[in-house]
């Protein structure tokens, strides 16, 4: 038993976490976990998870890069200026006010559309404005998606004080934008289309170093 669980933490392909989340223990530049997308082409995408942490400091929620670009896709907290940032094609926006309180759960959908360039972020359920940051190509190439770290370069490139510490659920990815009812469907925990890229219920993964599998924890009411 102790020798399964160490093969699970250290590298190998794991079963399903339906019911289940990634926990990120402590703070180190190796630790993530790698998520395998059948699909390397997108014009459109709808980002969503879960997250739960205590982190005072910047730190990465999502990084999907390819070869000619580390930032393709990234979803990045920035505690100095209290934003949440997603990074699309190399370029950026800001979204700021967000009640992104310490030690509970978040629900975080972020959408773009390569045709008009607009980005939206999903708080908890509630829409941010949409923002132009680019348009005209879609993201092609070879991806990794990676969660717990942040990429500086394709596949690797991490940083210890841009790693992710605590826990991660529900991540879903869809090659088109989710309709507002599918996101609070998705926030609520109700029937909702899962990921037809990332399905956290069919998950194909890996994990490098020591992240756990544990059940989900939520709040009793």
């Amino acid at each position: 038993m102790i020798f399964l669980l160490l093969l699970v933490m250290l590298t190998g392909c794991a079963a399903s976490p339906r019911g289940k989340m990634f926990t990120f223990p402590q703070e180190t530049n190796s630790a993530h976990v790698k998520l395998i997308a059948p699909q390397q082409t997108f014009n459109a995408v709808t980002v969503c998870h879960r997250s739960f942490t205590d982190l005072k400091r910047d730190h990465a929620l999502f990084s999907l890069a390819i070869p000619s670009s580390s930032n393709e896709f990234l979803i990045f907290w920035d505690d100095t200026n209290k934003e949440m940032e997603p990074h699309i094609k190399a370029a950026k926006v800001e979204y700021g006010r967000l009640d992104y309180k310490p030690n509970m759960w978040h629900s975080i959908c972020t959408t773009w559309d390569s045709t008009s360039g607009l980005v939206q972020l999903w708080f908890n359920g509630q829409p941010s404005i949409r923002k132009f940051i680019s348009s005209g190509s879609s993201i092609s190439g070879t991806t990794i998606i990676i969660l717990g770290q942040e990429q500086d370069s394709h596949g690797g490139g991490f940083t210890i004080k841009q790693s992710f510490v605590g826990m991660m659920s529900d991540v879903h990815m869809w090659d088109y934008i989710l309709s507002p009812c599918e996101i609070h469907n998705y926030v609520d925990e109700q029937n909702f289309t899962p990921g037809n890229v990332l399905n956290w219920r069919a998950l194909d993964f890996e994990i490098v170093d020591k992240v756990l599998i544990e059940d989900k924890q939520m709040s009793c009411h």
